[in-house]
């Protein structure tokens, strides 16, 4: 019996503009609570961008947000992952050396930063994922530890800047999400791990859990539930680490192949059990 539901949201759950059946998600959402299962979703955007998303579905909901570096719900985190000030300061020095056209982005427990000369067309690109954001002149500046660094870069020059961070390989995780974004977090922290963790507090098997994604940051969610899907617009490797192959983010096939396979199984609401 399936008790635990996660997706990734850009490229997976969410369509080529960002943005999800919200019809659907009503009858969705309806038949998880009828069926007694939990839903989460794991992303790198901002666990409060997240809750913007979803508006008033964001209730019960699981957040795995910010690269899986917190989990959050209700309004409410229940575990959080940081890096160190000091090194997270020496990683963000070493990427500014490296390129100026990119945009790295800390984010701290209390928003992501951004250097004020930004070019507006990348500040919009970096608000689609973060809800809280500010504006610094000099990153050296931020004494915060971080919950994560991240990079974004519009030329899709990712994997050619990943071998300059070789020397943090054993202080922090960091993957090439695709080929515009990185994402570093603290050391052994990924979406395999805090998924885990979820399946823990909530007493869940990776036999009871289906999971959903399309980019290599979500090879370690896959592994996590026996029911893994990748959607049809995923990357190779991603689709090679599923045990299951579903449609495309742009024909609702989360949502749909959710509807198809809940259909089969019992009710039994959450609390009941």
């Amino acid at each position: 019996m399936i008790k635990l539901i996660i997706t990734d949201l850009d490229g997976t759950f969410l369509n080529s503009k960002g943005d999800y059946d919200r019809e659907s998600f009503n009858v969705v959402r309806a038949l998880m609570q009828q069926k007694g299962v939990h839903f989460a979703a794991c992303t790198g955007k901002q666990c409060e961008r997240v809750e913007e998303l979803f508006g008033d579905n964001s209730k019960d909901l699981w957040i795995v947000g910010d690269s899986a570096t917190r989990i959050k719900r209700n309004g409410q985190f229940i575990y959080q992952s940081l890096i160190e000030n000091k090194l997270g300061l020496r990683i963000i020095n070493t990427l500014e050396e490296v390129s100026k056209q990119h945009v790295v982005i800390p984010c701290t427990s209390t928003a992501a930063v951004i250097r004020t000369d930004t070019p507006q067309r990348l500040k919009n690109i970096v608000r689609n994922s973060y809800t809280n954001v500010i504006e610094v002149d000099d990153l050296a500046t931020l004494t915060a530890d971080f919950v994560k660094i991240t990079v974004y870069d519009e030329q899709g020059l990712c994997p050619q800047t990943r071998p300059y961070l070789s020397d943090f390989e054993n202080d922090v995780y960091i993957v090439v999400s695709e080929k515009a974004w990185i994402d570093i977090a603290d050391y052994g922290v990924h979406k395999g791990t805090t998924i885990k963790k979820l399946q823990e507090l909530l007493k869940v098997g990776k036999h009871e859990t289906m999971a959903f994604g399309d980019g290599y940051n979500d090879i370690e969610l896959l592994a996590m539930a026996e029911y893994s899907f990748a959607v049809r617009n995923a990357f190779e490797e991603t689709k090679q680490a599923a045990n299951f192959i579903t449609g495309y983010n742009d024909e609702n096939a989360v949502q749909e192949t959710i509807k198809r396979i809940l259909a089969l199984q019992p009710s039994f609401p959450l609390g009941l059990k």
